[in-house]
């Protein structure tokens, strides 16, 4: 482990062979990956080994981890890799295979969002991933375009399918669940000349649920009961 003199940021431009770049390695296997030779957190281990003697980088240390590869929550391992690096005590975090770090494009995206920020490279010496360089930067970028190409068109297909559903009469949105007594008295006192507002309070007064199991009503949530009545 490094000492304290040495902690704080270093510029990425370190990152060439000979320059004493501080790396952080992370290696991970799930149960049922134990048996396997080519997953084994041996093998991931002796893998980022090699790379940071190679670079002649320095190992401050290389954490592991026995969990699913369906999300970042839950790896304590990869908690205390990305505190080393968020406060500048590594460089570099180095992995033998990138779907070690992580099987999702979400999740990898917002791992490059957050090494940009917080001035931190990323190794993966599987896919060529390689942040110290401008061709390993390069694919990270490609790969984070990916993601967020990803995430606009799910969203637009979100968007026109709801679309299609309004014009084809279908009510979107929670069903209500007020009933059809409930909802005379609120349109006789709209008819009273009562507002939006004072109708709320009075519903609130008497303790009424809303539609949805809220305990308060608004202007807004009458208003929307009335206009659904008349739709």
């Amino acid at each position: 482990m490094a000492n304290d003199a040495s902690y704080g940021p270093r510029p990425l431009e370190a990152a060439i062979l000979g320059d004493g770049m501080r790396a952080v390695g992370y290696a991970r296997v799930s149960t049922a990956e134990q048996a396997d030779s080519g997953a084994s957190l041996r093998a991931q281990r002796e893998a980022i080994e090699r790379e940071v003697q190679r670079r002649r980088w320095e190992l401050v240390e290389l954490f592991t981890d026995t969990a699913s590869g369906k999300s970042l929550n839950g790896r304590h391992g990869l908690r205390k890799a990305l505190t080393l690096l968020d406060t500048g005590k590594a460089d570099v975090l180095v992995v033998a295979k990138l779907d070690r770090l992580s099987r999702s494009i979400k999740d990898f995206a917002g791992l490059m969002e957050q090494a940009a920020r917080r001035k931190w490279a990323l190794v993966a010496l599987d896919l060529g991933v390689d942040t110290t360089t401008p061709s390993g930067k390069l694919v990270a970028n490609v790969m984070a375009s990916v993601a967020q190409w990803e995430r606009e068109v799910i969203g637009q297909r979100t968007k026109d399918a709801l679309a299609v559903k309004r014009k084809e009469g279908v009510r979107l949105g929670r069903p209500t669940v007020l009933s059809d007594a409930l909802r005379r008295s609120i349109q006789r006192m709209r008819n009273q000349g009562r507002s939006f507002q004072s109708i709320a309070d009075r519903l609130n007064e008497k303790g009424i649920p809303t539609a949805h199991g809220g305990a308060k009503w608004h202007a807004s949530t009458v208003r929307a009961v009335l206009n659904r009545r008349d739709s």
